[in-house]
């Protein structure tokens, strides 16, 4: 087990904490993310101002701001954030208020939320930064009573000395702010917090649950328009001709027009999509009109030629193809296939796996296939954005996961610096990946400084659908081979998808298995996708456990007893030169949801799948049992391990590993996009189908594993095994694996021939 090992922090003069007097007399300590250079300057501080990347404010009145760098949208870094501020301060929790900052990239490293990294790269500047701030008010107080600063204590923003004189924070604020602080700081040993690891209610819950406007969506301003767009039909098409004028003489049209969202000379980052860049802005009045609008236009679309494209992924500049054609999902499928039986791209190799295949008997050997469809995002709160396009600069505010890959495409659509971008975030009404791709901003500053006025552009259910980022389909082919002790004793896995491959090759069980082969390469294609929750690991994860389920059983083992003895020779007798995952932390998520679900006493009318996987830093294991309703088989009792290192707010991780049970087994039941000649079949709820409440499972149980390792990841890590452990339920339940998503299509086979 890791342990933190130094509880003592360096400032330096070129760190990160700063002090200065605010405007109010408090004392402000502001900070950058690791890898910064240099500090920036501070300015006054008032109410209005969000001039800082990140900061604490000590009022007069003993209140406490807490600015929160990372976009929310309900992962709760609102409140988590703020707690590991006041942990270091040793404030009153009761006096600590939150505020979302805007994008400021000068100050910060990552404003970004995603890939689960929040709270793993915040850890260390926060508490810092609140140890720093209870520094500089003992130095005040010692300062102002004479005495050392070794005799002086503080607990709930009350500064305290033995003689029995005391001051709050808010009397010693303006003092403090004088203070220089020293070259360390010293943080609190974990068994010594009194605020994280305690379940603290959402700081912006009751602005949430009363309707407040918080969201983009609610976003208003004086002469403000609505825009909306108009996309081709289908992906591989593009327009042709369009009677713009028939919607420019509508009541409450402003103007319509037809625009492209990105020049052909730009550079796209990693986060640009490859979708539709050239089309119909409608302008009105209110939202009704432009709806209207939408429905009257008359357009006419044609075939899009291939094209190629410049992108910069994180420092690597390649050339993207995107091809010509109009696909169809049963097109993917059988190029998938044909690659799978080609001669892929190696990846990794130990031993020699072709040998082991060779010369092992047929009935020792297993090879299974596994399929995942598109998924939409479907966010509860469709795609929005708010811009002001002016001489003077560009003011845009709204829901987006990362401002810091979007501004350039901003700036360089509306020739501006991209310092005269000014980004305000609000509150994200879902995410799941979809938001990091905020073309949609850009769109929007493009219709603003044609029409010369501030617009919100809003997407409708359908244009959300039909215009997504789709999480990418899937196939991977997995064998393995046993040896006459029923040990795995050869491993191969060869991933595909549609435009990227699946294969994490030095993940479990890379490592674990002597002779190991992964192999992928991917099928190009026109249509646009991007991350999901999880990415790529919600196909793997359910996948690679679904096989070994099956491995196990070939074996004649228990499941979970399979799978730790994998992770015993990863520990005591590894194989290659790397691999990902900590072994032992991996085993122990097993064993916690093997204790916690009462696996070894279920008896054997309890129809149960176990699954674990381990990504974006993190360990997680899924328990799920079956019942039948209504016919088909429905997940019933969930039981869920996790070992994300420390837990800053145990209510709020409990609540995120819930939603993630209860969406993966919604779209391993039911998630599906399909797409004919290019054109998305489905374009609303009545067709895509979502979990029902009465579909989720009636208790999901979550267990952590405790450490005093700093925290990783728990946004995404829950998500990917949920759905191998529901697939290994159903083949209990039903008799029959389950080698495709979504389930549900298998389960009315079966039941409609029962």
């Amino acid at each position: 087990m890791k342990t933190q090992q130094n509880n003592v922090t360096s400032t330096g003069r070129r760190q990160f904490l700063k002090a200065s007097v605010a405007a109010s007399g408090g004392l402000m300590i502001s900070f950058s993310w690791p890898g910064r250079a240099a500090h920036h300057e501070v300015k006054s501080h008032s109410d209005s101002a969000t001039e800082l990347n990140a900061y604490l404010l000590v009022d007069t009145d003993g209140s406490i701001t807490a600015m929160v760098p990372n976009p929310e949208f309900g992962q709760n870094v609102m409140t988590s954030m703020p707690m590991i501020l006041a942990e270091e301060m040793d404030a009153d929790w009761h006096h600590i208020t939150a505020k979302q900052a805007d994008f400021m990239p000068e100050e910060y490293d990552r404003q970004f939320t995603g890939g689960s990294q929040s709270m793993r790269q915040g850890w260390k500047p926060l508490r810092t930064a609140g140890a720093g701030a209870r520094t500089m008010l003992v130095m005040a107080a010692a300062a102002k009573w004479q005495v050392p600063t070794s005799e002086i204590t503080v607990k709930n923003s009350v500064v305290s000395h033995g003689s029995g004189k005391s001051a709050s924070f808010a009397k010693l604020a303006a003092d403090a702010a004088l203070m220089s602080l020293p070259e360390e700081i010293a943080l609190k040993n974990p068994e010594n917090f009194t605020v994280i690891g305690q379940s603290k209610t959402n700081l912006t819950g009751n602005k949430v649950v009363t309707g407040q406007p918080m969201f983009g969506i609610d976003y208003k301003a004086e002469g403000m328009l609505t825009a909306g767009i108009v996309h081709p039909p289908a992906y591989g098409t593009t327009l042709e001709t369009a009677d713009l004028d028939a919607i420019k003489s509508m009541p409450g049209i402003v103007d319509a027009f037809v625009f492209d969202s990105m020049e052909d000379d730009y550079t796209r980052n990693y986060f640009d999509t490859i979708g539709f860049t050239h089309l119909i802005a409608i302008v009105g009045d209110k939202t009704w009109s432009v709806l209207k609008a939408k429905k009257a236009l008359q357009a006419k679309w044609k075939a899009a030629e291939a094209s190629t494209h410049k992108m910069d992924r994180f420092g690597s500049l390649t050339d993207v193809t995107v091809p010509a054609g109009l696909e169809s999902t049963e097109w993917h499928r059988d190029q998938m296939e044909k690659l799978l039986d080609s001669d892929l791209p190696v990846l990794r190799e130990d031993g020699d796996v072709a040998a082991i295949f060779s010369n092992t008997p047929a009935e020792r050997q297993i090879e299974r296939t596994y399929f995942a469809p598109y998924l939409a995002h479907n966010c509860m709160e469709p795609m929005n954005f708010f811009a002001n396009v002016t001489d003077v600069g560009v003011h845009v505010a709204g829901p987006l996961q990362a401002p810091g890959f979007i501004v350039g495409s901003v700036a360089k659509r509306v020739g501006v610096p991209e310092d005269k971008v000014h980004i305000e975030m609000t509150r994200m009404g879902g995410g799941f990946g979809r938001r990091a791709y905020s073309h949609y901003l850009v769109e929007a500053a493009a219709i603003s400084a044609k029409v010369k006025k501030p617009v919100k552009l809003l997407y409708t259910r359908q244009d959300d659908m039909t215009m997504d980022v789709y999480r990418p389909t899937y196939m991977v082919r997995f064998r393995a081979a046993l040896d006459e002790n029923n040990k795995l004793t050869a491993y191969q896995v060869d991933g595909v998808g549609v435009p990227e491959h699946c294969v994490a090759h030095n993940r479990y069980p890379a490592g674990a298995v002597t002779n190991y082969l992964a192999r992928g390469a991917a099928v190009a294609s026109n249509i646009s996708t991007g991350a999901f929750r999880a990415p790529r690991s919600n196909f793997m994860g359910a996948s690679e456990q679904a096989f070994l389920d099956e491995v196990a059983e070939m074996a004649g083992k228990d499941p979970i007893d399979f799978r730790l003895a994998l992770f015993d020779k990863a520990l005591k007798d590894p194989v290659g030169e790397a691999y990902d995952y900590d072994a032992s932390r991996y085993a122990g998520v097993l064993k916690e949801v093997r204790e916690k679900s009462g696996w070894d006493n279920m008896g054997d009318d309890v129809k149960r799948g176990v699954a674990a996987y381990y990504c974006h830093n993190s360990y997680a294991a899924q328990v799920i049992t079956v019942t039948e309703k209504g016919g088909l088989p429905k997940a019933d009792k969930v039981f869920s391990a996790m070992d994300c290192g420390i837990v800053v707010n145990p209510i709020a991780a409990s609540n995120m590993v819930q939603g993630a049970v209860i969406d993966g087994v919604g779209n391993a039941m039911y998630g599906e996009m399909t797409f004919t000649d290019g054109k998305p079949d489905k374009d609303n709820f009545d067709r895509y189908r979502m979990i029902r409440m009465n579909e989720i499972p009636a208790s999901v149980d979550v267990s952590f594993v405790k450490n005093t390792i700093d925290p990783t990841g728990l946004g995404e890590p829950p998500f990917p095994p949920v759905f191998a452990a529901l697939a290994n339920a159903l083949y209990q339940q039903t008799g029959e694996r389950f080698y495709e998503q979504p389930f549900i299509h298998q389960l009315e086979k079966i039941s409609k021939s029962a």
